[in-house]
């Protein structure tokens, strides 16, 4: 595997933690490197390696600030998120550059998605000032019933690298329009793009408090966001090992929303058109070098097309260019870090191991302009049974495993014989196959004739089973939900 060297040739610019207003360093005085995957001589940024007392600190200005914040004016609020997406768009072009230094991504996808996270932060600046209780009918003339919805308190934003700006902002918006305070460690991975967003926030004249930002790993700061005694609510992006730690960890009063895992079925029907299908496919297990939790990583496909199906997967996989964001037609970047290039080649092998064939693709691009970055080509498996480890766990890369299915009905046992719920799709020209999908399919996001990734800002976005802890919603209005409270209020007069 490949070693990070460290050669400083410029200067390189030292990012701190955001607490109660002000940049600063980190009590432990140390720091760590944010390293391009696709050059991991390129060294991003140094940022804080920080401490549970720059937790700690950051809570305490979080709790003191949420008085003054929840009482604050709704269209005041409002005002900063739409002040904090102008700040996003106009410094579009910069922001996505430093997105596909740190992440990886394709530039253009990189500059999609700081467009859409500015996008989020205008939706919810509209969206929560009109979020309100209700009026209840009752029989007594002199009595009003009614509900008031109040925020909960501080929040705790903890989210991962692959969407590194709009996964935030999905979360972070709801939470300040709604009156919350907020605590918010991104992934050490792409710490740079937490910083972006804090700054956008702070830019657009947000007080003291309302948001705080510590950078550094998990295993030294993450228990307190969960645990401390003033947080009220966590919200989780990541795997699902990391959600279930968190589910245990919090105090019962503590609030939790996790989207985690998942292992995206795409069932090819024999009426599907083939051309289409394949497209789906690899558009949704290769885009983004298959690091979406919606990504598509099996394909289930009748038996009477598979053949011509494959065939047609490996070809549109062939044309897919390889290589560095910053590339014109690229359409496969390294992935995020060594971790990931490792678990992905150990899942190739387990693939290999436990009788699937490989048919194309799945070995590390070592050479010439990938001899610096983490890159693998896309890998197809077929003859993968339901029982096989590369068709049950998820893998976070991209690898497409082919399983085979006489009828309709085996393939809703295949897809639906996993630990996790979160995005599924059909290929197919028959109404009633699509209509009837939707209901056998366990899954929170359902699909036809499009890719599994993929979701509106103002539709709700969730799984079922392993996938979520199934209580509230992300995006969309219902997004809002998690970050209130309702209080029941009966006035008599």
């Amino acid at each position: 595997m490949k070693k990070v060297i460290v050669v400083i040739t410029t200067k390189i610019e030292t990012y701190k933690n955001f607490i109660n207003g002000m940049w600063q360093e980190s009590d432990s005085n140390n720091t760590f490197f944010s390293i391009n995957p696709a050059n991991i001589e390129d060294i991003v940024g140094i940022f804080q390696a920080s401490n549970e007392q720059d937790v700690n600190s950051a809570i305490l200005a979080a709790k003191e600030a949420f008085q003054m914040w929840s009482n604050t004016p709704p269209s005041k609020r409002a005002a900063i998120l739409n002040k904090a997406a102008s700040f996003l768009e106009q410094n579009a072009a910069s922001f996505a550059e430093e997105l596909t230094r740190e992440e990886g991504k394709h530039i253009n996808d990189a500059k999609n998605e700081v467009i859409r996270s500015a996008q989020t932060l205008r939706f919810y600046a509209i969206e929560g000032q009109s979020f309100t209780g209700e009026t209840f009918p009752n029989d007594d003339p002199n009595m009003k019933v009614s509900t008031e919805r109040e925020p909960l308190g501080v929040v705790s934003v903890i989210t991962p690298w692959n969407f590194p700006l709009s996964i935030p902002a999905r979360k972070i918006a709801p939470a300040l329009i709604t009156g919350n305070t907020v605590v918010f460690k991104p992934s050490s991975d792409t710490p740079l793009m937490g910083v972006r967003l804090v700054e956008a926030l702070h830019h657009a004249g947000i007080p003291n408090g309302v948001i705080n930002l510590v950078t550094g790993r998990a295993s030294e700061v993450g228990d307190l966001l969960v645990t401390h005694s003033a947080i009220r609510a966590v919200t989780f992006t990541g795997s699902t090992e990391a959600g279930e730690d968190i589910h245990r960890k919090a105090a019962i009063t503590t609030r939790t929303q996790m989207e985690l895992g998942g292992k995206n079925p795409l069932l090819v029907m024999a009426d599907a058109d083939l051309d289409l299908a394949a497209t789906l496919a690899v558009n949704g297990g290769f885009s983004l070098t298959g690091q979406a939790c919606t990504g598509t990583s099996r394909v289930i496909v009748l038996k009477e097309i598979k053949e011509l199906f494959v065939q047609k997967l490996i070809e549109k996989t062939k044309t897919l260019k390889i290589g560095n964001g910053f590339k014109e037609g690229v359409k496969i970047g390294p992935l995020a870090n060594e971790k990931q290039l490792k678990n992905v080649l150990k899942y190739i092998e387990i693939g290999k191991e436990d009788g699937a064939r490989l048919v194309y693709g799945g070995e590390p691009l070592t050479t010439d302009d990938y001899k610096t970055g983490y890159y693998v080509q896309p890998a197809i498996f077929t003859n993968v049974k339901p029982q096989h480890r590369i068709a049950k766990e998820e893998i976070f890369g991209p690898v497409i495993a082919v399983l085979e299915a006489d009828t309709y009905e085996e393939a809703i046992l295949i897809a639906n014989d996993v630990e996790y719920g979160l995005s599924a799709s059909i290929v197919t020209n028959s109404l009633k196959t699509a209509h009837q999908f939707t209901k056998d399919i366990q899954a929170g996001t359902v699909k036809v004739n499009r890719t599994t990734t993929g979701n509106l800002m103002n539709a709700p976005f969730g799984g079922l089973k392993k996938s979520s802890t199934s209580t509230f919603r992300e995006s969309g209005r219902v997004g809002l939900e998690f970050f209130t409270q309702l209080k029941t209020v009966y006035i008599g007069y």
